[in-house]
């Protein structure tokens, strides 16, 4: 089970997701305010101490080929998620998954994170690992505005014009990525002017009108929440268990060659704790991750891929676009007669997927 976990760890990267949701107070007029792209940007990063609580929702717009080992993360991607947030501090914070069966909170403290299923009465423990797939708190708008904006440069920033969020006259931010290799057209920011607190976050892929991500609050208070709320404790009796960490996975023992410090012109980022087969590039929202993968994961992804619809298949491998979300299973050959396969799976587009395995192919031939 944490092997087809892993397989797909690298699909999170880069991710977090979410499509409209019409709200007719947006269609009230907003006002805008003398502020630029540049120091909107700055509120938006220094937000990360504005205490708040609220509701949101989002609603996914990808369909990955995913099996039932990742169905949490599928479902994030795709379906409608509600979210109800309170928020005291970076590392102390409480969201709760809100459906028609129950709910389910995840509590922020110092040192990690506590889960809890109220239907299950079941608890897990997370630590903070370097890599980690998505979950539902990375879905509110003022962690994915921040998050998105913190690596835009002056020269990718403009202004759009204001929306009315949550209630409030909300000054738009576009950030349109520079890299070549991108997949996503825009990220569009509507941002609360007295506390630089992102309110909604659209992200655009290719030439479509329609949002391929969507985030928004409905409701929100800027009141500090109560300390009761955001703490967590196990009650007695409860089921205990440990959240786990993809990067303790074993990679298989195949030999493969060393991945290449650029990728379709993307820098290879560094990340502690990270195994050196699991290479990141990029910045901002373009993001490649290039994973080795074991033999018996490849063939049967590689399958999946190539049963998709659209799906392209050359000697480089088999490549397929979910919207902004690029996938492909790609072979290599080393310089002592083996073979290796890798994962790549990023917010880029087919070609830039294209060029990257043809660089991995070089630098292992």
């Amino acid at each position: 089970m944490l092997r087809r976990r892993w397989r797909w760890a690298v699909v999170a990267l880069g991710l977090a997701v979410l499509v409209s949701l019409p709200a007719l107070v947006e269609a009230l007029p907003a006002a805008d305010r003398d502020v630029s792209a540049g120091e909107l940007r700055e509120r938006v990063l220094a937000s990360d101490d504005v205490a708040f609580s609220g509701y949101a929702i989002s609603t996914g717009g990808l369909t990955l080929p995913v099996s039932d080992a990742l169905t949490g993360v599928a479902d994030l991607l795709s379906d409608q998620t509600s979210l109800r947030a309170w928020y005291r501090g970076a590392d102390d914070w409480r969201v709760d998954v809100v459906t028609a069966t129950g709910e389910t909170g995840t509590h922020r403290d110092a040192t990690g994170t506590w889960t809890w299923d109220y239907a299950d009465q079941a608890a897990s423990r997370g630590t903070l690992p370097p890599l980690a797939l998505p979950t539902a708190p990375d879905l509110l708008p003022s962690a994915l505005g921040r998050r998105l904006l913190s690596e835009a440069t002056d020269d990718e920033l403009s202004r759009i014009a204001p929306a009315r969020v949550a209630g409030v006259d909300a000054p738009g931010l576009r950030y349109t990525p520079a890299d070549t290799a991108a997949s996503v057209s825009a990220v569009d920011v509507w941002v609360d002017p007295g506390t630089g607190l992102p309110l909604r976050v659209v992200v655009r892929g290719g030439d479509t009108t329609t949002p391929a991500l969507d985030t928004r609050f409905l409701d929100l208070s800027l009141a500090t929440p109560d300390a009761s709320t955001t703490d967590f404790r196990p009650p007695p009796g409860a089921d205990i268990r440990s959240d786990q960490d993809l990067t303790d996975v074993d990679l298989g023992r195949q030999e493969r060659a060393d991945l290449p410090a650029t990728l379709a012109d993307l820098g290879r980022r560094g990340f502690d704790g990270v195994p050196e087969q699991i290479g990141v590039y990029g910045s901002g929202i373009t993001v490649l991750a290039v994973s080795a993968l074991p033999g018996r994961a490849a063939a049967a992804l590689r399958d999946q891929l190539a049963a998709t619809p659209g799906a392209v298949t050359d000697d480089l491998g088999v490549r397929i676009a979910a919207g902004p979300l690029a996938l492909m299973v790609a072979g290599t050959s080393t310089r002592d007669g083996g073979t290796g396969t890798y994962l790549l799976a990023g917010t880029v587009t087919l070609d830039a997927l294209a060029t990257a395995a043809r660089q991995i192919q070089e630098a292992a031939s």
